[in-house]
C-alpha cells in the first residue's frame, strides 16, 4: 500500500504512540482520523492536519458512529492503527487482598476488546474497497505479552490477547484482502512513563540490551508506516524493544 494513498483511523491518537503515528502518517501524505476520548485530541488533530472524532473504543455504537464519520471525512478507510490502551499495576494477591476484578476487566475491555471492536467494524468498511489489498489493521501489543513483570497480570493478559488475535484474524480476513499485524513495544518514552521521573526512566533504560535508551514514539510510528507499505507482512507480532527481556 502507498502511504500517501492511505486513509487511516488511529485510536488513542491524541498522545503517546498514537500521536506520533498520526503525525508520521500525515507528514507522509496520508489522511488521518484520530479516535480518542481526550479533548486535547481536537487541537492536536488540527495542528497536524488530521481529523478528530471523540470515540469510546469499548462502546459499539460510539465506534460505529466514529467509523461512519471517518468514512464521510476521508471517503475511504484502508488502514487502522489501534493505540488506545491503559496500563494497570496490581498484583494477583497484594497487601490489600486479591486483584480487583473491576480493574482487570477494565484493562481487558479497553486494551483487547476495544482493539477488536474497532478492528471488526473497520474491516467491514475496508472489505468494500476496490482493488487488492483492501486494507491493513495494526494493533498494539507489548513485550509484557511474553515476559510480563509482577503487577502486570491484567496488562500482560490484554496484550497477550492482542498477539494471539493476529494469525486467526489474518486468516479470517484473507478472503477480503485485509492484512492484520501487531507491534509489541518495549519501554517507550511516553507521557505516562515520563511521569515516573528521570531517575526511574534511566533505570529502565539501563536494562535495554542495545541501544541503551528508551524507545521513541517516532520509532513506533516508523514501524507502523513500514507495515502499511509492506504488503507481505501479515498475521504476526513484531517486537520493537532493543532486545530487552524483562526481568
Amino acid at each position: 500500500m502507498d502511504i500517501a494513498k492511505t486513509a487511516a483511523i488511529i485510536t488513542g491518537g491524541a498522545s503517546g504512540l498514537g500521536a506520533a503515528t498520526a503525525k508520521a502518517f500525515c507528514d507522509a501524505g496520508a489522511q488521518v482520523v484520530i479516535f480518542d476520548l481526550a479533548d486535547a485530541g481536537q487541537d492536536y488533530a488540527a495542528r497536524i492536519g488530521a481529523h478528530f472524532v471523540r470515540v469510546d473504543v469499548t462502546d459499539e455504537s460510539s465506534v460505529q458512529g466514529g467509523i461512519d464519520q471517518a468514512l464521510s471525512q476521508m471517503g475511504l478507510i484502508n488502514a487502522l492503527v489501534n493505540c488506545a490502551g491503559i496500563a494497570t499495576a496490581e498484583k494477583t494477591m497484594g497487601r490489600n487482598g486479591p486483584h480487583t476484578l473491576d480493574s482487570f476487566q477494565k484493562t481487558i475491555d479497553i486494551n483487547l476488546v476495544g482493539s477488536f471492536n474497532v478492528a471488526r467494524l473497520a474491516a467491514e468498511k475496508m472489505a468494500g474497497n476496490p482493488g487488492d489489498p483492501k486494507g491493513v489493521i495494526i494493533s498494539t501489543a507489548s513485550i509484557a505479552a511474553y515476559d510480563g513483570q509482577k503487577g502486570q497480570v491484567a496488562y500482560a493478559a490484554s496484550k497477550a490477547g492482542i498477539a494471539g488475535l493476529q494469525l486467526p484474524m489474518a486468516r479470517d480476513l484473507a478472503s477480503v484482502s485485509i492484512r492484520t499485524m501487531a507491534i509489541a513495544p518495549g519501554i517507550f518514552r511516553t507521557p505516562m512513563l515520563e511521569g515516573l521521573g528521570q531517575e526511574v526512566m534511566d533505570g529502565l533504560a539501563a536494562d535495554v540490551t542495545y541501544p541503551k535508551r528508551l524507545g521513541e514514539p517516532a520509532e513506533y510510528a516508523a514501524l507502523a508506516k513500514f507495515i502499511v507499505e509492506c504488503d507481505y507482512l501479515n498475521g504476526e507480532t513484531i517486537r520493537i524493544d532493543g532486545a530487552l527481556r524483562m526481568k
